[in-house]
C-alpha cells in the first residue's frame, strides 16, 4: 500500500499516511512543523525505501498536509501519540525514525516512550527546545499570557505561527537540560549555514544523548532544509547504513 490512506484513532482523529511494505526495520520520517510527508526529504525517502523494498512509514500530524483538523489544536505531546499510535497499528516491529527541524524533537520523544522498539535515529537539522531558544523574551512573554504570535515564513507567503498551547507544551517537553536516555545509534545532520536552528544546537543535543554511539555531521554550505540533492543523497546513504 503506497497511496493515502487513513487511520481513524479512538477519539475520531484522522491521520493521513502512507505505507511502503518491506523488510524492516521501518523507516518513519517525521516533518518539521508545519510541513507534512508531501515534503522533499519525506518523498525522497519513501521513493528511495519502495526502491530498496524497504519499509517506510509516512504520516501527516493533525491538522497538517491530508490530515483533518485545526493547527491551532496541534502540540509536540498531540503529535507524538499521533505518531506512536500510527507505529503500533502499521509499523509494529523495530523501526529508525527520521526527524526533520521539530520532526528530530518529536522523534526524541517517540524514543523515549518506546525505546525498545526504536533501532535508530536520523536527525536532519534536529530542532529539540526550540520553545526555549527559538523566541526572543518579548515573543516568550506574550506566549506565556496566551497569545498566538506571527512571524515571517521564509518558505511561503503567508506568516508562521506559533500558539500558546504549543508553546506551553513545548516548554513542558523540554530535553536538552538533561541527560537523554536513548542508548541505539543516532545520526545528526546539519548544515553549517543553518540560519533556523544553530549548529550549536546539534552539539548539545550530541553531549545530552546517553548512546555511545552519537554521530554528528556538519555539512559546508548546508542550510536548514538540507534538501539540495547532495543533501538528500547524504541522508540515504545515512539510513541505508543504519538499516543494513
Amino acid at each position: 500500500m503506497t497511496d493515502t490512506a487513513f487511520h481513524t484513532l479512538p477519539d475520531g482523529r484522522t491521520i493521513a499516511f502512507r505505507l511502503c511494505p518491506g523488510t524492516g526495520p521501518t523507516i518513519v520520517f517525521l516533518p518539521g512543523y508545519m510541513s507534512d510527508m508531501a515534503g522533499g526529504k519525506a518523498s525522497a525517502v519513501f521513493d528511495w525505501a519502495r526502491e530498496q523494498g524497504r519499509a517506510c512509514l509516512l504520516l501527516d500530524y493533525s491538522g497538517c498536509g491530508q490530515s483533518p483538523g485545526d493547527f491551532a489544536d496541534g502540540s509536540l505531546t498531540r503529535w507524538r501519540d499521533e505518531v506512536l499510535a500510527l507505529i503500533a497499528a502499521h509499523a509494529p516491529g523495530r523501526v529508525v525514525l527520521a526527524g526533520s527541524s521539530m520532526g528530530g524533537w518529536l522523534m526524541l520523544l517517540v524514543a523515549l516512550a518506546t525505546p525498545a522498539q526504536v533501532a535508530a535515529l536520523v536527525g536532519i537539522a534536529a530542532a529539540p527546545d526550540f520553545t526555549a531558544w527559538g523566541y526572543s523574551a518579548q515573543q516568550q512573554a506574550d506566549l506565556a499570557a496566551g497569545r498566538t504570535i506571527l512571524e515571517p515564513n521564509p518558505y511561503g507567503p503567508e506568516p508562521t505561527p506559533t500558539h500558546a498551547r504549543f508553546w506551553a507544551d513545548g516548554q513542558a517537553n523540554r530535553l536538552l537540560e538533561g541527560a537523554i536516555p536513548f542508548d541505539g545509534p543516532v545520526r545528526l545532520l546539519h548544515g553549517e549555514e543553518d540560519a533556523d536552528v544553530p549548529p550549536a544546537i546539534a552539539h548539545r543535543l550530541m553531549a545530552a544523548l546517553r548512546s555511545g554511539d552519537v554521530q554528528l555531521t556538519l555539512v559546508k554550505g548546508g542550510d536548514h532544509r538540507l534538501s539540495r540533492a547532495g543533501d538528500v543523497a547524504l541522508l540515504l546513504r545515512t539510513l541505508a547504513s543504519l538499516l543494513d
